[in-house]
């Protein structure tokens, strides 16, 4: 298990806690809400057997004034983000109480945790070919980080239960279209397998 990781995707505070950012602008979701409950035995199980947890973080990147740089489609999708939102090192950044710690963190800033950040250089440092995920959003985060790592030679598992998109039908979708990239299972296969 020390090649393999469990990728927590985005669970941080600015999506799922009720003091976040998401919160505050309405776009909540219970499937989403359902997430650390599922994924925390998952963690358990995966740092008992000897494998990593890493987590993903959206980041807004604060610039002059810390007004945040935000891409246009967000704005369009999500106007409620503003100055203090997914800031590196802040409360909504971080990641949720129930499934932290995590051995390595990578701040992203698009959908793919692999597009411009040190991810790849910190897993080939750990040793780590093997990938787990669970997080949100399947159609979003999960779905292109799943698929980069497809491309870098990564053997990936995506966990159906463990992740969730703000529409069940879109998730549903989503898991599916990953059949030809990923394996896919359940949280309590994988909670079996390691135990």
């Amino acid at each position: 298990m020390n090649n393999t990781a469990l990728v927590l995707v985005d669970m941080q505070n600015d999506f799922l806690h009720a003091d976040g950012a998401y919160a505050r602008g309405g776009a909540t979701s219970e499937h989403i809400a359902a997430l650390p409950t599922k994924l925390k035995p998952v963690a358990e199980a995966v740092r008992n057997a000897g494998g990593w947890v890493i987590s993903t973080h959206f980041t807004l990147v604060p610039g002059k004034g810390d007004k945040p740089f935000i891409a246009e489609h967000l704005k369009e999708l999500r106007p409620f983000l503003t100055k203090g939102d997914f800031v590196p090192g802040g409360f909504g950044h971080a990641l949720i109480d129930d499934l932290a710690p995590a051995d390595l963190a990578v701040e992203k800033i698009a959908y793919s945790a692999f597009h411009m950040s040190r991810l790849e250089w910190m897993l080939k440092q750990a040793g780590i070919t093997d990938l787990i995920f669970g997080g949100i959003v399947t159609n979003g985060g999960v779905a292109s980080t799943v698929r980069d790592a497809h491309v870098h030679g990564y053997h990936c598992t995506v966990l159906s239960d463990g992740c969730a998109a703000f529409d069940p039908a879109v998730h549903e979708v989503s898991i599916e279209a990953l059949r030809s990239v990923a394996e896919i299972t359940s949280c309590a296969e994988v909670i079996s397998k390691l135990g």
